[in-house]
């Protein structure tokens, strides 16, 4: 099958991030559009999924995540999405058989655990703070644009009254009729004009809604983040707990009030010089292996770290565009708007001028 008219579902478009996300955890893997869109001007709970207005605005938005997946510099060069875009058949069972689902799964249970970190990263908590920001903020403009745009939508399906009163005016005024009739059609065109204007519209609101969901994938990498920093400081709990076992076993640090090892010393002696020699050695192995994963776990977390704000900020140089592009797009339909009634009321004074 050529691969310009390879066809996908949205659960594969799904399974296709979900494994970006496991796979490149620092990334802020761009999101996908919902799965039902919602109408705000319309008033609807959600837009029929065989819609062909909503079909066509999914597809756009589903073609706009590939498009943005295919720019990053390293999500671009994965096998499994250039396999998304080539392969009919087959693609399915090679995403699963990387075992990434495991991984997520192992990954949503330590999401799901709660935990406090003793040492959070100020960098990754400053920046879940800007996410939430940029959340509210993004949904505010939203909301603020659907209910002015339900005005605007009205208004003009009002203006639509005029042209039935002038058409039906103009049936009995022989000198007034040619022009209210004519005022009557301007007032008809500028009521239709409406539904491709909010049509426009709702797909710059799409553009601008990405944003909302860009903020979580900005928040799951900060999670990630304080996952590998929860496991570090787990490494160094254990670490601290070895050391001080040993301490106790060579005489450098008191024994615990109670334990075990303390009571069977009462109750069947001391250990011999050699037993403690064999217990302390057993310590110093374990130890080392605890001092390794400490390290280990250092590095991972500093590697991911600097991974992931160089991510952030090109996320950020990313956004600014974007929002800029956004804006511009939807100050210009705006003025588009504007000048299309004044052309309509120009029009209809004419008309009116020649009765």
């Amino acid at each position: 099958m050529d691969s310009s008219s390879l066809w996908r579902r949205y659960s594969e478009f799904e399974l296709l991030r979900n494994y970006l996300v496991v796979t490149f955890p620092h990334v802020v893997v761009p999101p996908l559009p919902e799965k039902r869109m919602m109408a705000m001007w319309q008033q609807l709970s959600t837009v029929d999924n065989f819609d062909a207005d909503f079909v066509e605005r999914r597809r756009i938005a589903l073609e706009g995540f590939l498009q943005r997946v295919a720019a990053h510099p390293l999500l671009c060069q994965d096998e499994l999405f250039h396999g998304f875009l080539q392969d009919a058949e087959g693609w399915k069972e090679r995403v699963h058989s990387t075992g990434f689902q495991i991984k997520q799964d192992s990954r949503l249970k330590s999401l799901s655990a709660s935990f406090r970190l003793k040492k959070p990263n100020r960098q990754f908590e400053e920046l879940k703070s800007y996410a939430t920001d940029l959340q509210n903020n993004v949904t505010s403009i939203l909301k603020i644009r659907s209910r002015l745009s339900d005005r605007l939508y009205g208004l003009h399906k009002i203006h639509g009254n005029y042209g039935r009163v002038f058409s039906e005016w103009s049936g009995i005024e022989q000198e007034m009729g040619d022009g209210l009739q004519s005022a009557g059609h301007h007032m008809d065109v500028y009521k239709d004009y409406i539904d491709d204007y909010m049509a426009e519209e709702e797909q710059i609101a799409d553009q601008l809604k990405e944003y909302i969901y860009f903020a979580d994938s900005l928040k799951a990498v900060c999670r990630k983040q304080e996952i590998l920093q929860f496991e570090l400081e787990r490494c160094e709990d254990l670490l601290n707990s070895k050391k001080l076992q040993k301490d106790q076993i060579t005489g450098k640090a008191p024994q615990k009030v109670f334990s075990f090892r303390g009571m069977t010393s009462k109750l069947f002696g001391q250990d011999n010089a050699e037993t403690k020699e064999s217990r302390a050695q057993l310590i110093s192995d374990q130890i080392t292996d605890a001092e390794d994963a400490v390290e280990k776990a250092k590095q991972n977390i500093q590697d991911f770290t600097d991974n992931a704000l160089k991510e952030v900020d090109r996320f950020k140089r990313q956004k600014s565009r974007d929002l800029k592009e956004i804006f511009i797009s939807y100050a210009i339909l705006q003025i588009k708007m504007a000048k299309r009634g004044i052309t309509v009321w120009t029009n209809t004074k004419e008309c009116f001028d020649k009765m």
